[in-house]
C-alpha cells in the first residue's frame, strides 16, 4: 500500500493529521445535524464543535511545525526537554523553566531554554523531534501560543522573549546587566 502512495503526500497527511481529522468530524458533525433531528442533531453539533476544536489544534501545530533536518534530536519526557546535540547538549525541567527565547541570529532559527542555575539550553526549531516542543511549551502558564507562532513565523531582528514566568522579571533584569 506505501507504493500507492507518493512519499511527499504520505509526509504531508503525517505531519496534518489533526487538521484533517478535524475537518473531517466537523464536516461529519455539520452535515449529521443539518439532515437530522434530536439526539442525531446534538450528536451532530457536538462533532461539530469537536472537530473545531481539533482543526484548531491542528492548525496552530501545522504553524509551530519546521522543516526537519537540522542538527540534533529533541526529546520532551514527561517534565524534562533534552537536546542531543553534533557539539552541545543538554536538559531543562519543565517545571523549572524560567524563560523561553527565540534567536533569530543563529542559523538555524534557535529557541533558547533558560533554567535558573543552568547554562541556556540552544535548540535549532528544525532539530529532529521539535515538533513535541509545542505540547511542552502550550503548557506553561500564561504562555501565548498565538503570540509565540507569530514570533516563529515572523522576521525579528534580534532575541525576544516568548515566555516568561510570572515575577521572574528581577532575574531577568540582573542576568541581563
Amino acid at each position: 500500500m506505501e507504493d500507492f502512495i507518493r512519499p511527499d503526500v504520505r509526509r504531508f497527511v503525517m505531519q496534518n493529521l489533526e487538521l484533517i481529522g478535524g475537518l473531517v468530524i466537523s464536516l461529519l458533525g455539520i452535515v449529521l445535524a443539518a439532515t437530522n433531528s434530536g439526539f442525531w442533531q446534538v450528536l451532530g453539533l457536538t462533532f461539530a464543535v469537536a472537530g473545531a476544536v481539533l482543526l484548531f489544534t491542528g492548525i496552530q501545530r501545522a504553524r509551530f511545525r519546521n522543516d526537519a533536518g537540522g542538527p540534533g534530536i529533541v526529546q520532551v519526557d514527561e517534565a524534562l526537554i533534552t537536546y542531543f546535540g553534533p557539539i552541545e547538549g543538554g536538559s531543562v525541567s519543565i517545571q523549572n523553566l524560567s524563560r523561553v527565547e527565540l534567536e533569530p541570529a543563529a542559523k538555524p532559527l534557535h529557541w533558547v531554554l533558560l533554567e535558573p542555575g543552568q547554562r541556556p539550553l540552544h535548540i535549532p526549531t528544525n532539530a529532529a523531534g521539535a515538533n513535541a516542543l509545542f505540547d511542552a511549551f502550550a503548557a506553561l502558564p500564561g504562555m501565548d501560543t498565538e503570540r509565540m507562532l507569530a514570533l516563529l513565523n515572523g522576521k525579528a531582528q534580534s532575541r525576544v522573549t516568548v515566555w516568561e514566568r510570572e515575577g521572574n522579571a528581577a532575574l531577568h533584569l540582573r542576568e541581563t546587566h
